[in-house]
């Protein structure tokens, strides 16, 4: 065989490969719903941006959180515009972030504070806007717009803010990386058992990807995970591990499937698609915001955090 023979029986070969690898990538996505390449790659570059701030200097976290819920109430506010909702993705923004200062600066008193003074800024903001001429809209899509804006601020940045109550306090940083760490094992466990063993669906329709079998995967593992992490980095029993996996496989799958229900309503597949393989940035919080809540719950109860 000549090396031009060999070159071109190297090259038929790469390309059949490449086919096969592209056509098994189609097949996952179309049961999966993402791109798993893109999916792992962006994964993998977030999760160490995540544990660099985390566990180099605190309010690096912090500034994180603060970045990562100004992006995704943009993200929210702009899906309600497509529904004809005009929420201010300035003036949301601007709440936001007053909520996420105060659970830093003031705990869980200043969080609430925020909040009243976040919701106090969003509808003087939309009462300003439907004073100039180029913004005015009918009035009766006021008080929609409001409430739209205030359920943004307490679905995004409220709920964000726990996990900013939780690192503040003594070795929070660990049970930050293990409310996420359990997060992940429910969206790894339910994609797993769901691209491989799914065939009852659970919700078909609000998400058509979820599967019965995922949801007992995401089960297994966020219990295993959950036990792993309650030992060896919260220091506590393994049965609050196995506390903390119930919890957080039913806030988590909550989460996903309120975020599914609220794109259907407006009409939107993803918030945005600056992430690869994931959508938006509100599409990778949309289990992490109620988990929060559920994992400072937990940590409230034992005495953790007061």
């Amino acid at each position: 065989m000549s090396g031009a023979d060999r070159r071109d029986e190297i090259r038929a070969h790469l390309e059949s490969t490449r086919a096969q690898l592209e056509a098994t990538n189609a097949k996952i996505e179309a049961r999966a719903g993402r791109n798993l390449f893109f999916a792992i790659a962006s994964g993998l570059i977030f999760g160490a941006v995540f544990l660099a701030s985390l566990f180099l200097i605190k309010q690096v976290f912090v500034l994180l959180v603060a970045i990562i819920v100004s992006i995704a109430l943009v993200e929210l506010a702009s899906a309600f515009r497509v529904a004809g909702r005009r929420v201010p993705r300035i003036g949301v923004v601007l709440g936001g972030l007053v909520v996420v200062a105060g659970a830093y600066f003031w705990h869980a008193e200043g969080m609430l504070i925020g909040l009243f003074a976040g919701s106090a800024i969003i509808t003087v903001w939309r009462l300003v806007e439907g004073l100039m001429p180029r913004w005015e809209m009918p009035p009766r899509t006021l008080v929609r717009d409001v409430f739209s804006g205030l359920f943004s601020l307490v679905y995004v940045a409220f709920l964000a803010s726990f996990t900013v109550l939780l690192v503040a306090k003594e070795n929070g940083e660990w049970w930050v990386l293990s409310l996420v760490a359990i997060v992940v094992s429910v969206d790894v466990g339910a994609y797993a058992a769901g691209v491989t063993l799914g065939k009852h669906k659970m919700t078909p329709r609000i998400s058509p990807n979820k599967t019965w079998e995922g949801f007992a995967g995401a089960a297994v593992a966020s219990a295993a995970v959950g036990v792993v992490v309650s030992i060896f980095a919260l220091d506590q029993p393994w049965w609050v591990g196995i506390v903390l996996g119930v919890v957080v496989l039913l806030t988590a799958t909550g989460g996903d499937l309120t975020e599914s229900l609220i794109k259907r309503n407006l009409g939107v597949k993803d918030m945005s698609s600056w992430i690869p393989g994931h959508g938006g940035f509100l599409d990778r919080l949309d289990s992490i915001l109620p988990s929060a809540v559920g994992v400072y719950g937990v940590a409230l109860i034992l005495g953790v955090v007061s």
